[in-house]
């Protein structure tokens, strides 16, 4: 039996950054050379690879199986995103076919299996999916997710590749079609599905690798990203593909197991780009054994990305210095800014510079939302430290607005808002969701709170998550970062948000995941958040400690703040008999 290889980094055709008018196309010139996929078990092992022209001709068959089910052009087929290669066939299915591909998460969420399935019936209805595929381990969740739906078929790939294969022509998409629908991770409500058409991610492909990235012939990408979320799926699935590169993977839950094989890998293909929201490279910086380091060699990644939640300046720099000996260089950092609503990416740092910081009075961006810089350092412990994600993508425009939509003028924080091709064309049948984020003229409203700096955007929140005391603005994250900071705590986990009747003052909750177990130790630990928090904001809060892995996250692994902040009213329901503006004592 022949030994797997993984397909090679160096192509035998010229590198296309991205000037494709459509996924199909992209795929078929990738097809040309000798690039592909690769995939890891959880032991670094090479279990399957697949070259791009492998894919091509396996996704073109399954099109023509997929034409004879008699599903209209334009009909969405739920794809449960397995890190694996039927998933990534099954996509590319759907771009010769015609059809609509929707991600899915390939997740057991800690509700146990009934919220698993009720999760994803929710989504099959919001999608209105008239077929739906997952892997074998998956396919119960899915079976009875999709029970009485009506379903045209539902099935692992084994029964899809049964289909018998029809003489009919292939449905390329138009790029005035839908590419597929992203469904957002669902931090501050049920998740939505997002509306991307193959010119809107095409033009989103080619600002990531020509001036986000920079690709240039003998780049490798890396990733253990889910592929049902925007930055895995656009960023290391698609954007790849488009410039024709190998890239491999690592199922995001080996990775969640095995973080030092991330860096691992890396060391072995000789990797070039690979990215990861904070929280990874805090867990692979906890798990990494000092004697492990030397055997890395990580002078080959010259893209480390930064995304997909508020940037930790301190946890980075952590990284880079512990990895320093194996070739690591924090120049090599790039932070960036996206969301699903815009296809992925909306701006990237400049390459090779690493975390530029912006230091910051917080009481000031508080009281009246500018981001005046503090030369001191220490400044009494009363500082922000914020990064600069960038300019904007070529063809894109970004602009701050307070809350009367007026622009704001350079270092004042207000919401930010984008105009561009990359942009959304709408939420999927939520018109009214549709109408409150996106003019008539294209501007989309993220949500997130930011200020510009140098033509550089710097995001400081979300305008959801923002906690409001007495008129002060105070974000939860710098409070969530307070906690993180005491001995026993790590990174994700402390949860922050505010509790009160509209109209009324709120009470601030930090939940906690706590391993300590002994009574007297957690009530001092309660006490020093508390003390803490009241010392840096002026402030009481109320404090709970859960055990690990109590905390709920997104699709994406973020914490859920509005999931968390439900699961706390519902286990202390007993404490709020009375108004809640009246409740002002601590909890444990």
């Amino acid at each position: 039996m022949k030994e797997l290889e993984m397909t090679p980094t160096e192509n035998s055709i010229a590198l296309r950054q991205g000037d494709f008018q459509t996924l199909a196309e992209a795929l078929d010139y990738a097809a040309e050379g000798t690039t592909g996929i690769n995939f890891y078990s959880g032991k670094g092992a090479l279990e399957a690879s697949l070259s791009y022209a492998q894919l091509r001709d396996g996704a073109r068959s399954l099109a023509r199986k997929l034409l004879g089910l008699g599903l209209e052009r334009g009909e969405r087929m739920a794809l449960v995103a397995d890190t694996d290669a039927d998933f990534v066939r099954f996509f590319f299915a759907c771009q010769y076919a015609g059809l609509v591909p929707v991600p899915l998460p390939a997740a057991v969420h800690l509700g146990g299996r009934q919220a698993v399935i009720a999760n994803l019936r929710k989504l099959l209805v919001s999608c209105g999916a008239k077929a739906a595929m997952s892997s074998s381990s998956f396919y119960p969740f899915l079976a009875d997710a999709a029970d009485g739906l009506n379903l045209v078929h539902v099935g692992e790939p084994a029964g899809f590749d049964a289909l018998p294969e029809t003489d009919l022509p292939l449905q390329h998409a138009r790029p005035d079609e839908v590419a597929y629908l992203q469904y957002t991770s669902g931090s501050t409500r049920f998740p939505r599905g997002v509306v991307i058409t193959q010119k809107a991610v095409m033009a989103n492909l080619k600002g990531i690798i020509r001036n986000g990235l920079g690709v240039r012939p003998g780049d490798r990408c890396l990733s253990w990203l889910p592929l049902y979320h925007d930055m895995g799926l656009v960023g290391f699935l698609l954007a790849p593909m488009a410039s024709q590169l190998s890239i491999d993977y690592l199922r995001t839950r080996d990775f969640a197991m095995r973080p030092r094989l991330w860096p691992a890998l890396i060391s072995k293909n000789r990797a070039t780009i690979s990215y990861s929201p904070t929280f990874g490279y805090a867990l692979c910086a906890r798990r990494i054994r000092p004697t492990e380091i030397e055997s890395y060699d990580l002078s080959s990644w010259r893209i480390a990305g930064i995304g997909a939640e508020p940037i930790r300046p301190d946890i980075l720099e952590h990284f880079a210095r512990l990895l320093e000996p194996a070739g690591f260089h924090s120049r090599a950092f790039v932070a960036s800014y996206g969301l699903a609503e815009c296809s992925l990416a909306v701006s990237f740092a400049p390459l090779g510079e690493g975390l530029v910081i912006d230091r910051i009075s917080a009481e000031t961006l508080a009281k009246n939302g500018k981001a005046i810089p503090v030369e001191d350092s220490k400044n009494n412990g009363k500082t922000r430290e914020l990064v600069f994600c960038g300019a904007p993508l070529p063809g894109h425009e970004i602009e701050i607005r307070d809350e009367w939509g007026r622009v704001l003028p350079e270092r004042r924080c207000g919401v930010l808002h984008v105009r561009g091709p990359s942009v959304m064309s709408g939420y999927f049948g939520d018109r009214e969701s549709t109408k409150e984020v996106l003019s008539p003229d294209g501007w989309l409203n993220t949500g997130d709170l930011a200020y510009l700096a140098g033509g550089q955007v710097i995001i400081t929140g979300r305008k959801k998550d923002m906690i409001i005391i007495n008129g002060r603005n105070i974000w939860p994250q710098d409070i969530e970062c307070i906690a993180e900071q005491m001995p026993g705590i790590r990174s994700r986990d402390a949860v922050a948000f505010s509790i009160g009747e509209v109209g009324e003052d709120e009470t601030v909750v930090l939940v906690v995941q706590c391993r300590q177990f002994d009574g007297t130790e957690r009530d001092r630990l309660v006490q020093a958040l508390r003390g803490r928090v009241r010392e840096e904001f002026g402030i009481d809060c109320m404090v709970e400690l859960v055990p690990p892995h109590t905390l709920p996250q997104t699709s994406s692994g973020k914490i859920s703040r509005t999931v968390a902040r439900a699961d706390f009213l519902r286990r202390n329901q007993h404490l709020f008999s009375a108004p809640l503006q009246c409740v002002g004592r601590t909890g444990s």
